[in-house]
């Protein structure tokens, strides 16, 4: 069978399996809506927290980043792994033992303050429509190579079944789901995975395969072999690194403490019944994420590779199928700018005169070949000449991933609006029906929001996910870790915080990629700090606004301070010495 019959035919398996969970596990409350009841099993909701945490920025965009950026992609794994581990120790448990159903509630009810719920509402929305367009920007270039449409239509296909099912299910539906499209992402990732380093490394194991040697007769490593292949292209060798440290360890940072503060995220950790419960699938999620974030590195190196080989210098009339089809789509284009139907592949922006004179010899005319990275693991297996199945299985999975956190980022829009603002400020004695309607009725505005900038995004999909990760941790982090370790914290202090940090990050943001887009490089950046790791700026201003207004205004009240001492301290402990003090 043809690469698109297999595509229709497992991705339409994959989804008919979704949707009908979906329609099966249907919330009928509002507590199924918004936290599944809080009966999840910790295993199931391991995999559900993974699938929603490896979006498509995980799945489709971190391993192309990699193979484009070498060491300095590495920001990425390290940063978002990083953060899942902050997350799961630091902030997960004593927020489930709050037990409040999200973030803005926690806000609310911790600042004992509605200015504080609305501005952690607003915050919780910006941070989840930015998060939310990278997601849909993944699934239109899933859908626009493998049905062959353009990616407006790929994005408004995908934004349709999105809103079935998140709409309908809300976090009962999605839970369970996301249990599946688990399953089905990560066979999707390990299965080419593991055909790519049998065949150019002869070991079955991807993350072995990385450090190890080539199996075409040339005895090098894979990782010389591609230092080698960059350095003859102009590039810098894959292995080395050309940020400037203070970028990589500001993005490193902004995506680890991001992690910490994404609303989406922390709500999972409401849906299972008990703290333990939250500390069980903490470690079942991390697990499961492992997996895929240790072959990610490996995924990135073996596309390079075959990219390389396969592409420079080849005749355009002769170039392999796959090229041409994604060439429809606008994300692979060649210009042929001396004329002599050759793919010349290399990087024309390197001033090394003895790279120039190089290229003057060859005949080079100026870099011909563009490729949006955001394909490397979507044609990986195309490149390889992997089995026809394959193609469609990896399409499969990253519809999967990029769908499971999406619904889950809509999931919390909506909920933001219902919950948090419609039934918390304006309207407390709205009934739970009214309630349900008015999060279904967000999470359809949501996603109607959501798919505009999918077709229209700020950047790639890594990018624009950095961005929200940047934006979470000038926000929620530092009003989240002050609420929960610090009892004399008060509102004044926590609102200023977060208005001072996001404001501050989201200018930034906007300022480098929408006002001045042609600013955007190092000598203009503050402190040589790029808009994808600006937030942790925006955090340090948080934490030292926080710190001076909390000076000057009253503390919280008592009650406020023993419930923060109370969800700090173990029972098991607070029992002890009640007994001692008897």
């Amino acid at each position: 069978m043809s690469v698109q019959t297999w595509t229709y035919l497992i991705v339409g398996l994959t989804f008919a399996l979704y949707l009908y969970i979906a329609y099966r596990s249907r919330a009928g409350s509002t507590k199924e809506f918004y936290v599944s009841g809080g009966g999840v099993k910790p295993i199931h909701n391991g995999m559900a927290t993974a699938a929603d945490w490896m979006s498509a920025a995980s799945f489709i965009s971190m391993a192309g980043i990699i193979s484009f950026a070498g060491r300095d992609g590495g920001v990425y794994l390290m940063g978002w792994t990083g953060g899942y581990v902050l997350l799961a120790l630091l902030l997960a448990p004593y927020l489930r033992k709050f037990g409040k159903f999200t973030v803005p509630d926690f806000v609310g009810d911790r600042y004992y303050s509605q200015v504080a719920r609305i501005v952690a509402v607003l915050c919780a929305i910006v941070v989840s429509f930015t998060y939310v367009a990278g997601q849909m920007q993944g699934v239109g270039i899933v859908f626009s190579r493998f049905l062959e449409v353009p990616l407006t239509q790929g994005v408004l296909i995908g934004t349709g079944i999105v809103f079935f099912y998140a709409v309908l299910g809300g976090m009962k539906g999605i839970t369970y789901t996301q249990v599946a499209q688990y399953c089905v992402l990560i066979f999707a990732f390990l299965v080419p995975a593991i055909f790519l380093a049998v065949m150019m490394t002869g070991t079955p194991i991807p993350q072995l395969g990385f450090g190890g040697t080539m199996t075409d007769g040339s005895g090098e490593y894979l990782l010389d072999k591609l230092d080698n292949l960059h350095v003859d292209l102009g590039f810098a060798a894959y292995t080395s690194g050309v940020k400037p440290a203070i970028d990589v360890a500001a993005i490193t940072m902004a995506l680890m403490v991001g992690t910490a503060g994404l609303p989406h995220v922390i709500v999972r950790f409401y849906t299972v019944p008990n703290v333990t419960g939250a500390r069980i699938s903490a470690f079942w999620a991390l697990l499961f994420i492992a997996i895929l974030y240790t072959t990610a590195p490996a995924v990135a190196a073996f596309a390079r590779t075959n990219l390389i080989n396969t592409v420079d210098q080849a005749s355009y009339a002769e170039i392999p199928d796959w090229f041409k089809k994604w060439e429809i789509t606008g994300l692979v284009a060649f210009e042929d700018k001396n004329g002599d139907g050759l793919i010349q592949y290399y990087n024309d922006a390197n001033t090394d005169p003895q790279f120039q004179a190089k290229a003057r010899e060859a005949g080079w005319a100026g870099n011909e070949l563009t490729v949006n990275r955001d394909i490397m693991v979507l044609a990986n297996p195309e490149i390889a000449q992997l089995p026809n199945w394959v193609v469609g299985l990896v399409a499969a999975g990253g519809l999967a991933a990029a769908l499971s956190t999406a619904a889950g980022l809509l999931l919390v829009i909506s909920t933001a609006f219902a919950h948090d603002l419609v039934k918390r400020c304006l309207k407390p004695d709205i009934s739970e029906k009214g309630e349900l309607l008015c999060a279904r009725i967000g999470a359809a505005a949501a996603v109607t929001v959501a798919a505009y900038f999918g077709i229209n995004p700020p950047g790639f999909v890594a990018q624009v996910v950095a961005f929200a990760f940047g934006l979470a941790a000038a926000s929620f982090f530092p009003a989240i870790l002050m609420g929960i370790f610090q009892k004399k914290m008060n509102r004044e202090g926590a609102v200023a915080g977060m208005l001072i940090g996001i404001i501050f990050t989201a200018s930034y943001i906007i300022y480098f990629k929408f006002v001045v887009p042609d600013k955007n490089s190092t000598e203009h950046w503050l402190f040589g700090i790029s808009p994808e790791g600006i937030g942790t700026i925006g955090m340090i201003l948080n934490f030292i606004v926080a710190q001076i207004v909390m000076r000057f205004t009253p503390e919280p009240p008592t009650e406020v301070q023993e419930i923060v001492e109370n969800i700090r301290t173990p029972r098991q402990f607070t029992a002890a010495s009640k007994t001692t003090d008897g």
